[in-house]
């Protein structure tokens, strides 16, 4: 016999009411508090490629710079192109890369103190800027590929703290034979 509690719950996607309306979430009742996200990406590429923008040699310019800035301004205009993102007050946004061989692996941080969290913040924020270094050596490499833009961290609000580092590591503890 189970219990009520043994069964399994229904999904409850926040930005749908009870009538399956798509909505925007009330947060005016959360608590304000520091949240902080950090986003990952990358875009793989030749070799020729990864060198040209490590060594500064793009013709449209530095195209990291230019990717900074685009991992700013998209994090700041967020609730813009996002439907159901709440317009907030950033206090920190920051981009960041590590030119491999065949890479350009991205990160992207997002700062603020509110009522509810910046994910979406730094996700848009890291997918930005690998499609602004697709955008300034595209005329050499057409065959760029972006992948991997993931949620790694987050803090804040009811929800605590999360790690995809300890969720996978969760994960592959309770799929692997005992």
């Amino acid at each position: 016999m189970t219990s009520e509690t043994d069964q399994p719950t229904k999904p409850h996607f926040t930005h749908f009411d009870e009538s399956g309306r798509a909505r925007m979430v009330d947060v005016g009742n959360k608590a304000e508090t520091k949240r902080r996200a950090v986003a990952t990406g990358r875009i793989r590429m030749l070799p020729e490629t990864a060198a040209m923008i490590r060594e500064g040699r793009a013709a449209k310019g530095d195209v990291l710079a230019v990717a900074q800035v685009a991992a700013i301004m998209a994090a700041k205009k967020t609730h813009e192109i996002i439907p159901m993102c709440h317009p907030l007050l950033l206090t920190k946004i920051d981009a960041g890369f590590t030119v491999t061989e065949t890479t350009v692996e991205i990160s992207a941080t997002v700062e603020t103190r509110g009522q509810t969290g910046v994910e979406m913040e730094a996700l848009t924020a890291a997918s930005a800027a690998a499609l602004t270094i697709y955008d300034m050596v595209k005329a050499v490499d057409r065959g760029m590929v972006i992948e991997a833009i993931q949620l790694d961290h987050k803090e804040g609000g009811k929800s605590g703290t999360w790690n995809r580092q300890q969720e996978t590591a969760h994960a592959e503890t309770e799929t692997s034979p005992q």
